[in-house]
């Protein structure tokens, strides 16, 4: 956990009562992470609100820049906006169990919360699935190959498959 040391959140010396913290990351804290991304150039700013209470902590992690893509269609790179937020808490217990991601149970002698991976989460988690580009949305030809090989919606099938006459009693109702 040395390598994330940067990311270190001490809150026994905090007073009850809300907190804000900034961390600027780049391509060298997803670096950290030894994972395979599909993304470049990060340029991530994160703010941490933390609202200390006498039992647990409150965490609001927020998100926002950029990051480079590849296009799934045309193979270009181009900029993508991130933003996005997390929110969790922290509760005292005897072990550490982070089973449930919205509440986490830390040991009661814990001083300090580590949030890189939760920045890392906040980041990933703004990536779509189906990275395309501006250009590509606006090229004909790009358009023309997403709507061919596009899943096709039918809801005219949906309309005339064979009602159960009991059912088909029933929508008469409705009607």
């Amino acid at each position: 956990m040395d390598k994330y040391r940067n990311y270190d959140i001490s809150f026994s010396g905090l007073k009850q009562g809300k907190h804000e913290f900034e961390f600027c990351v780049d391509q060298r804290f997803f670096d950290l992470f030894e994972a395979e991304e599909e993304f470049e150039n990060a340029k991530i700013d994160s703010k941490v609100l933390l609202e200390k209470h006498s039992t647990f902590l409150d965490f609001v992690i927020s998100v926002s820049g950029t990051v480079d893509l590849t296009c799934d269609i045309s193979n270009e790179k181009f900029q993508y906006p991130i933003n996005n937020e997390i929110k969790f808490l922290v509760k005292f217990g005897e072990e550490y169990d982070d089973s449930n991601e919205e509440i986490i149970t830390i040991p009661h002698h814990y001083s300090e919360f580590n949030i890189a991976q939760f920045i890392y989460e906040a980041v990933v988690l703004a990536i779509p699935m189906k990275k395309v580009s501006p250009a590509a949305l606006e090229n004909e030809e790009f358009q023309d190959l997403l709507d061919k090989f596009s899943p096709k919606i039918n809801e005219e099938k949906a309309d005339n498959e064979d009602i159960d006459p009991r059912w088909e009693a029933l929508n008469k109702l409705r009607k």
